[in-house]
């Protein structure tokens, strides 16, 4: 890398850095395919002048540099061309005592089968002081100018985090390695391109508008004085170049540059996370000896059902005599029985009903749509099975022979509460029993 005879700014005073990629089209002439806002600022160029890209280098770049850049990109385009990074030093446009320092790093990828090289070019905006003009060519200040440019671009492309900026216009115009790969794109292929293909499809529609909003929200106006932070509450979604979705955790940050105002987020995968939240969630609902619902999941399910004003029944039953069961089999036993009765219960069971276990020896079924009638019908066929020993299974002891009581309950006009509906089921479960066990009563 040649050595560049200027002063960048500190980072906390404002570090303009440009960035643009550069190829060439079927003609071989050089084209920028994508570029950021500061990059439009070095060449003295609007986004109003890119109505679209690829566009060409000649149409963007001013003529005072233009042909010395073109020599050292077609350089860098070669064939035969090193594959390591190169500098060059422009004036910049508007001020003769400012001038960048361009970083020109060779990029190939695949596209159609055949491999396309392109020129990915990061610049630093530097002011010619007095003392680096008496300086020697590789004086300390050009090497730490060199070096700051370098520890940016190694901070960013090592960190372990996607970081990922868009400008004002929600283009993309930083995306680092770890991007690359929790996104499955190169950063060739997004710089300048919308944040929108970065998200699901269901998440596109007034994205802007939100971060518009985010924007100027009492919330970014805290974070520019403390540190962004990760937590459940800044947790979304991503949408990986293949289709898949992929939750991740954010933190933003609002910047301003020269007038300009960019947003720099650091993301983080969560799939991990997630996938262990939803395990412990489904735990949480779920009874470790049956593998069925547990009773607080059922409540919550038939809580949501009564929400609405659609036909609901529910049943309760409890295994007759099951005290006999343990004392004469063993608790081991006993709990076969249970599995056993979860297993059958489940067979019975259409789609949109819920089996669960409501606690020791009991289980409840919620039926949406099914009447009393309906109701009825399932909870004596899941009776008679049980009689009839009419399963498979395969017994990890010996066959135990036992019955059920049910008591069944339809909802009545306007019920909305749980505990009453499962109160009058167990008051049916009780006449069951009282009538003599292995019956099904409806209240």
């Amino acid at each position: 890398m040649s050595n560049c005879p200027y002063a960048a700014p500190p980072f906390e005073d404002g570090l303009a850095i440009s960035v643009a990629v550069v190829g060439r089209d079927e003609r071989g002439e050089l084209v920028i395919t994508a570029c950021n806002g500061p990059f439009l600022q070095m060449v003295g160029a609007t986004h109003a002048d890119v109505p679209t890209f690829p566009v060409t280098f000649d149409s963007l770049v001013p003529d005072g540099w233009r042909r010395a850049l073109r020599e050292t990109l077609k350089a860098c385009l070669a064939p035969d061309a090193a594959p390591h990074e190169q500098a060059c030093e422009i004036p910049d446009v508007e001020d003769d005592a400012q001038h960048w320092c361009l970083s020109l790093q060779p990029v190939t990828q695949t596209r159609g089968g055949a491999a396309v090289r392109e020129i990915l070019a990061t610049g630093v905006k530097a002011v010619k002081t007095e003392k680096a003009a008496k300086a020697a060519p590789a004086s300390p200040l050009a090497d730490e100018l060199q070096a700051s440019a370098a520890r940016y671009r190694a901070v960013v492309d090592s960190a372990y985090d996607a970081i990922v900026a868009i400008d004002q216009q929600h283009n993309i115009t930083l995306f680092n390695r770890a991007a690359e790969n929790l996104f499955g794109y190169t950063s060739a292929e997004v710089l300048g391109q919308p944040i929108e293909m970065l998200l699901p499809e269901r998440f596109r529609a007034g994205h802007s508008q939100r971060v518009r909003q985010f924007a100027n929200t009492v919330q970014m106006s805290e974070r520019q004085v403390t540190p962004p932070r990760m937590d459940g509450s800044n947790s979304v979604y991503g949408r990986h170049r293949n289709g898949s979705v992929i939750p991740v955790e954010i933190a933003i940050s609002k910047i301003d540059v020269n007038g300009v105002t960019e947003f720099t987020a650091v993301v983080r995968d969560i799939t991990d996370r997630a996938q262990l939240m939803e395990q412990l969630k489904k735990q949480a609902g779920t009874d470790a000896l049956t593998g069925l619902p547990n009773r607080r999941e059922f409540l919550d399910f038939v809580d949501k059902a009564l929400g609405a004003d659609d036909v609901l029944s529910a049943f309760i039953l409890d295994i007759d005599f099951f005290k006999k069961i343990n004392d004469s089999y063993g608790h081991d036993a006993g709990d076969e029985v249970l599995r056993v009765l979860g297993k059958v219960g489940l067979s019975v069971m259409q789609d949109s009903n819920v089996f669960a276990r409501w606690g020791g020896e009991e289980f409840v079924a919620a039926l949406p749509g099914a009447d009393a009638n309906v109701a009825r019908k399932v909870a004596e066929q899941l009776r008679q099975r049980i009689e009839q020993h009419d399963f498979e299974h395969a017994w990890r002891l010996e066959a135990i022979p036992f019955t059920v009581s049910i008591g069944v309950v339809t909802r009545e006009a306007g019920e909305r509460d749980v505990d009453a509906l499962m109160k009058r089921a167990d008051r049916a479960l009780y006449r069951a029993k009282q009538l003599g066990r292995n019956r099904v009563e409806v209240g």
